[in-house]
């Protein structure tokens, strides 16, 4: 079974329903809640996440999404390391570094599931879009 970083920006398609990448979002998440895939966040990921969903909901309510999203991903370490390398990094975006090096270090993470696949060109590991995810996992 896959072991996949899934990226701030797929949760928040599916979550906010962002037309036409919801789409996407739902199968990748959705495989993850049938164990089909092994689906993991970071902190930041879920800080930012929080933080984006509370502008249209309540506290309350985004806590409940959150620990729904908890019930079928698992959180990846952020330590020292990760961040000393992120900082160290040629990525131009450090929040991505931070997601990049933390799914590296796990020894686990097989792809990064992100819109944002520009930013991941220095990574070691594979990377694809939710779309280009979906089709190749469809195809099999």
């Amino acid at each position: 079974m896959k072991n996949i970083l899934i990226d701030s920006d797929v949760i928040l398609d599916f979550f906010f329903d962002r037309q036409p990448f919801s789409k996407y979002s739902t199968y990748v998440l959705g495989q993850c809640e049938l164990k089909k895939l092994n689906g993991f966040i970071t902190p930041v990921i879920i800080s930012n996440v929080y933080y984006l969903l509370t502008k249209n909901a309540t506290h309350r309510r985004v806590i409940k999404k959150l620990n729904q999203l908890l019930t079928f991903t698992d959180i990846l370490i952020i330590d020292k390391q990760v961040i000393l390398k992120s900082m160290n990094s040629g990525f131009n975006d450090f929040e991505d570094a931070l997601q990049n090096y933390a799914s590296e270090d796990s020894g686990i993470i097989d792809i990064i599931i992100t819109r944002n696949t520009k930013d991941y060109q220095k990574s070691e590991l594979s990377v694809m879009t939710p779309e280009m995810f979906s089709k190749m996992s469809i195809l099999k």
